[in-house]
């Protein structure tokens, strides 16, 4: 009996070999398909990382871009703007001399042409800064050209005379105002 036991354990290990032998590459196969899937999946995520990553990156340039290209139509717009300003202070000084004169009609035509320039700048965002005399000076919003004795004690640091206007291009200031301050 104990010979056809020897016998039948080598049945059984012969064909646990070949068992064996014939699963190895299938589980081996399954490894290999699974390992390959997985590197796939890593692959495709990383390539979605990427595409992800570098869509964000071009919506900022593109938002980057088109404020530089805002920016840049202001500054075009504030040069022209400024080299404008001398022209309307002539036209500020000429309505003051013309008024002196007797010729209505020419009094009128000037004003007529001063205002037509001052309602295009202004359409262009040119605004005046709003200082008058006896207001208090503010550093941040005009220029202290120089000081002068204060007429009355109300005056005292504060704005006597305004020699030039100040002008802003929306919220910011592109010619401060020259004044005098009482001291």
């Amino acid at each position: 009996m104990s010979t056809e036991n020897t016998e039948i354990d080598k049945e059984m290990d012969e064909v646990t070999m070949e068992n064996t032998a014939s699963q190895e590459p299938a589980v081996t196969e399954e490894l290999i398909e699974l390992s390959v899937e997985e590197q796939l999946a890593n692959d495709l995520a990383n390539e979605k990382d990427k595409h992800l990553r570098l869509f964000a990156e071009f919506e900022n340039y593109k938002r980057r871009t088109s404020k530089e290209r805002i920016e840049l139509f202001k500054t075009a717009n504030q040069e022209v703007l400024l080299a404008m300003l001398p022209v309307l202070d002539d036209f500020d000084r000429a309505i003051i001399e013309i008024a002196k004169s007797e010729d209505e009609t020419l009094t009128k035509g000037v004003e007529l042409i001063h205002e037509k320039l001052k309602s295009t700048l202004s359409s262009k965002g040119l605004e005046v800064v709003d200082v008058k005399i006896g207001d208090a000076f503010n550093a941040d919003f005009a220029e202290a050209i120089t000081q002068i004795p204060a007429p009355s004690p109300k005056l005292k640091g504060k704005i006597v005379d305004v020699l030039e206007k100040g002008y802003k291009l929306g919220e910011k200031i592109i010619r401060f105002p020259k004044v005098v301050i009482g001291q």
